[in-house]
C-alpha cells in the first residue's frame, strides 16, 4: 500500500510546475526558488527520513530556479532553456523523493503513512 505521503509528494510537484510555468508573473525572480519548494518544504521535507539524494534534488531545483530567474526572456513559441531545466529538476526532485523517501515519525503520527514506509512500494 502507498503511503499517504506519497500523493502530498505528487501535489507538492504538481503546485512546484505551476510556480514554475508562472514564471515570471506574480512571483519575483529573488522569491522564485524558494516559491518552488515552498510545499515540499511546507508538506513533505519534515515527513520524510533525511537522505542526501532527496536533499541534492531539492538542491538542483533551487539552483535551476535561481539560473531561470537570473537568465534573459526568449521571444518565441519555443520553451525557455532555463524553464525545461527547472521542470526536468521538478521531475527529478519527486522521483527520487518517492523511490527513495522513507515516512518518518512525525509523519506517521499526523496518519500520512507508517514509520519506515517507503514511500511508494518497490516494483
Amino acid at each position: 500500500m502507498e503511503a499517504e505521503l506519497a500523493r502530498m509528494v505528487r501535489q507538492a510537484a504538481a503546485d512546484a510546475r505551476r510556480r514554475a510555468m508562472g514564471f515570471p508573473g506574480s512571483t519575483s525572480g529573488d522569491d522564485l526558488p524558494w516559491a518552488v519548494t515552498k510545499a515540499f518544504d511546507d508538506t513533505v521535507r519534515g515527513h520524510v527520513e533525511r537522505d542526501p539524494g532527496i536533499e541534492d534534488e531539492r538542491d538542483g531545483v533551487l539552483v535551476a530556479a535561481v539560473d531561470l530567474a537570473e537568465s534573459d526572456p526568449e521571444d518565441g513559441d519555443e520553451m525557455h532553456p532555463m524553464l525545461r531545466k527547472l521542470l526536468d529538476a521538478i521531475d527529478s526532485l519527486e522521483r527520487v523523493t518517492l523511490s527513495r523517501g522513507v515516512v518518518n515519525r512525525k509523519a506517521a503520527a499526523a496518519g500520512y503513512g507508517t514509520a519506515g514506509q517507503r514511500l511508494a512500494p518497490a516494483n
